[in-house]
């Protein structure tokens, strides 16, 4: 209960955060696109474009982080033009007024870029949690470690297994999440375990 409290009360602070910051940086930037000689709908709409961009690249991301798979590089690049574009024209905005101006005229687009990340990361998050409770669900006579083996040889079986299975063997990640231990121990162990091989 305290942990869906803690995940409820701080997805609302993000949101509001993000709700404000969205319609300060949107006023930034139409008032840019407008000084800049667009009037009409293109100046309206060109703001949207650029906080389109992120969102539509941080849900590709959110979802190929559901599926346990790499995030696209498109993605990723548009994501960064995007944040890029909208600190930039931020900053273009209040620049007129010093440096002072542009900072405080940054800080919109910076609040809005990162509550929209913390919330993403949130829900990653919590997508994880759901599915490492599926899995024991699922698997409940399966526990992620048997009586009397440490962590450490766990990850060493379980690798091994889906060197010998379809698809791609486990990554590093998933391994270390599941028997619940650092992703740069699990890292050693699998170079270990291929060391001796060669």
């Amino acid at each position: 209960m305290a942990d869906r409290l803690i995940r409820i009360t701080t997805a609302l602070a993000v949101v509001a955060v993000a709700v404000v910051a969205a319609v300060i940086s949107y006023r930034h930037a139409y008032e840019l696109v407008h000084s800049h000689g667009e009037t009409g709908p293109t100046a309206r709409l060109v703001p949207f474009t650029v906080d389109g961009l992120i969102w539509a690249a941080s849900m590709v991301i959110l979802d190929s982080s559901r599926r346990r798979q790499p995030a696209p590089p498109l993605a990723k690049w548009s994501l960064a033009v995007g944040i890029v574009a909208t600190v930039g024209a931020n900053v273009a905005h209040g620049a007129s007024h010093g440096p002072i101006g542009a900072i405080v005229s940054a800080w919109p687009a910076l609040a809005l870029v990162g509550s929209f990340e913390l919330l993403m990361t949130l829900t990653r998050n919590a997508a994880r949690g759901n599915l490492a409770q599926d899995e024991q669900r699922t698997n409940p006579e399966q526990p992620r470690t048997k009586a009397g083996q440490t962590p450490e040889q766990a990850v060493l079986d379980d690798y091994k297994a889906s060197l010998n299975g379809p698809g791609r063997p486990l990554s590093q990640r998933h391994l270390a999440e599941r028997h619940g231990i650092d992703r740069r121990k699990v890292k050693r162990i699998i170079s270990g375990m291929t060391q001796q091989k060669s």
